[in-house]
Order: C-alpha cells, then sequence, then structure tokens
C-alpha cells in the first residue's frame, strides 16, 4: 500500500486526502503544513462562491473539473448537514460586466496575472441560479474533522525538510521538522501531492532541486471585508460580481444573517510571506472595501466589520490549474510506476479554488489510486 504525503493544508489538500482515505486506509495518508495557523490564506478568508460550468467560458478541461465540483458540494452538504455546518445554500447571483464576447474569451486568463480580475463567465448581466455560496473556513474544519476521525495524520507547524530513495532510487521517505521544536520525523512515502497554493513553486524547488522545471504559479493578493447588517432574515443569498470602467472587478456576496463579504481588491505587487500568517494588511485597500461596502449595503444602523483579510490566490498565466502526475523527468528522481508511487501537483485554481476543491480532491484521489478519473483533466497537466 503506497504511503501518501500531501504538502499543504489548505482545501485542495484536505479535499484530496478526504478522497484519498476511501481508496487507502486514512493512517498512510499524511497532511504537512508549515502555517502555525491553518486556513490562514485563500482556504479560509475566500468568499465561497460556487456555481456551475458555464462560467467558465474559456477551458473544456475546467468547465468539467468545475460541474463535477459543484455536484460534489452539493452532494457532501445533503450528506453531511452542510447548511448547518458550512452554511451552503443555493444563491441568486448577477454577473455585470462588458458583453464583448470574443474579447472577453481572449483576454480572460491575461486579466488573472495583469489585472487581477476575475474571469468572468456567458452570463453578462443575466440572473443565475446555478450558483451556491459557502463559508469556506467552516468547510476546512469539517475537512479536516472527516479525515482525522479516517485517521489521516496532520502535521503543523511542520515543513518537509528532504526527500530519500531507496536501494532502487525510488523515492521511499520524506524527512519533516517541526517548526515550533526542534524535532524531525522521517515518513516512509512513495506518493507526494503538492497543493501548497501560492508556496507550491517554493516547496517544490526545495524538494526537487536537480529539477529543470519551474512550477510556473504565482500570488494574486486579494483584500476582504466582512461586515453585518442588523435585522436581516436569515435566508437572504445573493452575489454580485461586477467589471466597472475603471478596471477594477468588485464582489459581494450575503449569507445567512446578515453578513455581506466584501472582495475584489486584488494586486500582484505584494510580495508573498514565508508563512501564511505573515501577511500584512493594506489600510488604503481596506478603506476602499469598507467605502465600497457603505455605498452597496444601505443600512440605518452601523456596520459592524466582522472581519478583514489578505490572503493570495496561486494564479496561472494560462488562467487554467496545473493537475496531474510529473514525469521522473521532470522531477529528476525516480519513482514507483502505477498507483504505487509518483509525484503529483494541484494548484493554479486562482480565484475558483474553493469551487473546484472537493473535484479536484475526488480526481486527485482516483488519480492516485489508479483508477479511472471522474473527468478528463490530461489537459490540465504540466
Amino acid at each position: 500500500m503506497a504511503s501518501t504525503v500531501i504538502v499543504g493544508g489548505g482545501i485542495i489538500g484536505l479535499s484530496t486526502a478526504y478522497y484519498l482515505s476511501q481508496h487507502q486506509p486514512g493512517s498512510s495518508i499524511h497532511v504537512v503544513d508549515s502555517s502555525p495557523e491553518l486556513f490562514a490564506s485563500a482556504s479560509g478568508y475566500a468568499g465561497g462562491f460556487l456555481a456551475k460550468s458555464n462560467w467558465f467560458y474559456f477551458d473544456p478541461s475546467v468547465s468539467a473539473l468545475a460541474t463535477l465540483s459543484f455536484d460534489e458540494h452539493q452532494k457532501l452538504a445533503e450528506q453531511e448537514g452542510g447548511r448547518e455546518n458550512w452554511e451552503y445554500t443555493k444563491t441568486t447571483s448577477l454577473r455585470y460586466t462588458r458583453t464583448d464576447t470574443k474579447a472577453r474569451s481572449e483576454d480572460g486568463a491575461k486579466d488573472w496575472m495583469e489585472k487581477g480580475v476575475v474571469p468572468s463567465g456567458t452570463l453578462d448581466n443575466k440572473v443565475t441560479k446555478q450558483t451556491a455560496i459557502l463559508d469556506p473556513l467552516k468547510l476546512c474544519q469539517f475537512l479536516l474533522h472527516k479525515c482525522k476521525r479516517e485517521g489521516v495524520q496532520v502535521h503543523h507547524p511542520a515543513t518537509v525538510l528532504s526527500i530519500g530513495t531507496d536501494v532502487q532510487d525510488e523515492l521511499s521517505c520524506v524527512c519533516i521538522g517541526y517548526t515550533n521544536s526542534s524535532t524531525e520525523t522521517e515518513i516512509p512515502t512513495t506518493r507526494i501531492l503538492l497543493s501548497a497554493g501560492a508556496w507550491t513553486p517554493q516547496v517544490f524547488k526545495s524538494l526537487f532541486k536537480s529539477s529543470s522545471i519551474n512550477i510556473p504559479v504565482y500570488p494574486m493578493a486579494g483584500h476582504s471585508l466582512v461586515v453585518k447588517k442588523p435585522n436581516v432574515p436569515n435566508d437572504t443569498n445573493h452575489i454580485v460580481f461586477a467589471t466597472l470602467a475603471d478596471g477594477s472587478s468588485p464582489e459581494f456576496g450575503s449569507r445567512s444573517g446578515g453578513v455581506v463579504y466584501f472582495a475584489g481588491v486584488n494586486s500582484m505587487s505584494i510580495p508573498l510571506p514565508p508563512l501564511a500568517t505573515g501577511s500584512k494588511r493594506e489600510d488604503e485597500s481596506l478603506t476602499q472595501l469598507k467605502q465600497m461596502a457603505k455605498a452597496l449595503v444601505s443600512s440605518d444602523e452601523e456596520l459592524q466589520t466582522m472581519r478583514t483579510g489578505l490572503c493570495f490566490r496561486p494564479v496561472t498565466e494560462r488562467g487554467t490549474p496545473y493537475i496531474g502526475r510529473l514525469t521522473d523527468e521532470q522531477i529528476g528522481i525516480k519513482t514507483r510506476t502505477g498507483e504505487e508511487g509518483g509525484v503529483f501537483i494541484a494548484v493554479g485554481h486562482g480565484p475558483w479554488g474553493i469551487l473546484m476543491s472537493l473535484g479536484t480532491g475526488r480526481v486527485m484521489a482516483e488519480m492516485m489510486a489508479g483508477k479511472e478519473t471522474s473527468v478528463d483533466v490530461s489537459g490540465l497537466a504540466l
């Protein structure tokens, strides 16, 4: 039985561990995360917006994965009390943007990198109900609980220091160090999944020093603001995405009990901190969000600020994530063939990491277990 180390304890890593524990004993799965606080970046601070595949006009592979994942979110919510446990609920959503479809298709991926603009779908200036919203932090906490109940071993704050090989020069172990102590331990490992979000390129380079490739993923910083409007019924759930004339891309969504999430102030210039907990919020960006909230949420009473955040979403120049198994030539070491070994990546989901999390986790688990994947993601390989 293959032993698996998942580097990155965010929504992608945990989703993979959750589904992989259905194929192999949970005790043979290890999740390693360097942050002293889990879910301190995009997995905990995202808006939690979910949409069917018709928002993903520019790539059929991503569209299929998004559809699978949307359905997995709905199924999990129905089976595990998602409305109560992580505030999953269907929503009414509006996309307000330009209507030049050809220009949008050509510019969509580039907008991720140059402008920090979330790629739009085909529902310009129209309402759709094929959407939902959830609290991503609560979903991550639920997945973490389920993984631990299955015996998955979670190591944090810890970092993977090195990899080791056996007498056949094949991947056989990793050495991890706990950063809150001087303790190191060696874990027998034949499979590794790199899913550390925006930190994945650094992790890859530190482990596979002889590799000649890079993981082309970049950090897009995004501020967020969560406010509460008093005296609002629990069943108001709407989401609005907008692309304005000045090039800004505000987004806001209402959750139960008058809670409203604001985001869309993004930057490619804010440096990635060594740890997720080291991000420093910018006052100017938060002020912009607060002004937006005041203008868009009418209330006779003062809005209560529930939370401010800064997270780093992993984006790619091509606008689609990298999902798949790396070849031995790419990583520079040998691995066991088939489901017994391999080095895998699942990264670069940009602003759609929460949506595509469960679908990615399911597909990655199937891939590692040597099963036919639920959707074809071969077009997303590195």
